[in-house]
């Protein structure tokens, strides 16, 4: 059997590594501390859970749902973002509900991206924004993120001649793995860049909630408030604890969210209509519940810190997101992914190899707050055992 050409630049997986040296970890009888997925450990709120159980017994959710049916989620998604940013939104031609948002970077390029075509994309960045752009068959052109530039992209070094053959710029803050944040004069002159460049702007914003110490993420749709080429999406997942349910939308200009929804109508059709419900129940219902969330994680951020700090492991403490991104000790500062599978074979604690996120990761693990500060205490024991174990210092 021959498969498509686009599948090999897929092949290579890091996750994909790490799911089995769990595996060969458990065979060892090693009790696994997953840190390496962002899967919260936090439920949903049961103010939306109950809205989604009464909604099971209305056998008329039962079918499928079209796309008008979703007018009701449509209006309250612009509303709430209308008054969270002051962005004026036309809730017929500007909103499009999602599968999470990873159905929609990964969809996008097909609506935007021709054979041999660029995309600009934050290196490390999120897996689905490559894997959408190779299965598409464009190339990717990396955007280093460093830490001396606050893990942010350096437009003036795009060279002119990938410019010219490029197509659309992806961009993701609060960042993961990073956790950097980015201010709106960073997007103002982001949407001005790609204005000159004839490019489509898509900001990635599944933790616009998740920012700590007074901080607050902007929206792309500020500094583009006529939606001219820009393009934004969000989740439930991270804000409201509903990753398993798959809810999300795409909210920007409507020429593309007219092409992302072509492409949506071949692929499927809409959620379950009681997840739309519940949706709506959490953006319309007091938002205590995300307050608590982001507490959760504030408390579970400054104790990893700590604890990573008394094994002599300095790491930035992070202003959003619910992660910690560390640099390796510099016996594996060269490879990420040897490090991660060796730990989680001796101990059973698995983090994310920074590889994983691209190049510019590289030194790099990342901690997912996923964990209540015993268990993560729990996990620092060990690491500390690992690292004395492997005579390193950090």
């Amino acid at each position: 059997m021959q498969l498509s050409d686009r599948l090999k630049p897929l092949e290579k997986n890091v996750f994909a590594d790490m799911d089995r040296a769990k595996t060969e970890a458990i065979s060892l009888g090693k009790n696994i501390i997953d840190l390496s997925l962002g899967s919260s450990d936090l439920g949903a709120s049961e103010h939306i859970i109950k809205t989604i159980g009464e909604s099971l017994h209305n056998s008329d959710n039962h079918g499928y749902l079209l796309h008008g049916g979703t007018a009701n989620f449509r209006q309250v998604a612009a509303n709430w973002y209308e008054k969270r940013f002051g962005v004026t939104v036309d809730w017929e031609t500007e909103v499009l509900p999602l599968i999470g948002c990873q159905e929609g970077t990964a969809h996008l390029p097909l609506a935007i991206i021709n054979q041999g075509d660029y995309a600009l994309l934050l290196d490390p960045g999120y897996p689905s924004h490559a894997g959408g752009i190779y299965m598409a068959g464009g190339n990717i052109y990396p955007m280093p993120l460093l830490a001396e530039n606050s893990f942010l992209p350096q437009f003036n070094e795009i060279p002119a001649t990938i410019l010219a053959k490029a197509k659309m710029m992806v961009l993701s803050y609060p960042h993961n793995p990073t956790t950097a944040i980015a201010s709106l004069d960073f997007f103002d002159s982001a949407f001005r860049f790609c204005q000159a460049n004839n490019l489509v702007l898509v900001h990635d914003f599944p933790y616009m909630d998740i920012v700590f110490d007074e901080n607050k993420a902007p929206s792309i749709l500020q500094a583009d408030r006529k939606k001219e080429i820009s393009i934004e999406f969000f989740t439930f997942s991270k804000s409201y604890n509903m990753g398993g349910f798959r809810i999300g939308f795409a909210i920007g200009n409507s020429q593309l969210i007219k092409a992302l929804k072509q492409i949506k109508s071949v692929v499927d059709f809409n959620q379950y209509k009681g997840i739309l419900e519940g949706a709506i129940t959490a953006l319309t219902s007091s938002q205590e519940c995300v307050a608590e969330t982001v507490k959760i994680y504030r408390e579970r951020r400054d104790f990893l810190v700590k604890e990573l700090n008394n094994i002599g492991w300095h790491t930035p403490t992070p202003l959003a997101t619910l992660y910690l991104w560390a640099k390796l000790p510099e016996k594996w500062q060269k490879d990420s992914i040897a490090f991660c599978v060796n730990l989680v074979k001796e101990t059973g604690v698995a983090l994310s190899p920074g590889a994983g996120f691209g190049s510019c990761g590289e030194g790099y693990v990342r901690f997912a707050l996923v964990k209540p500060p015993e268990v993560l205490k729990e996990a620092i024991d060990k690491i500390a055992s690992f690292l004395d174990k492997n005579s390193i210092n950090v």
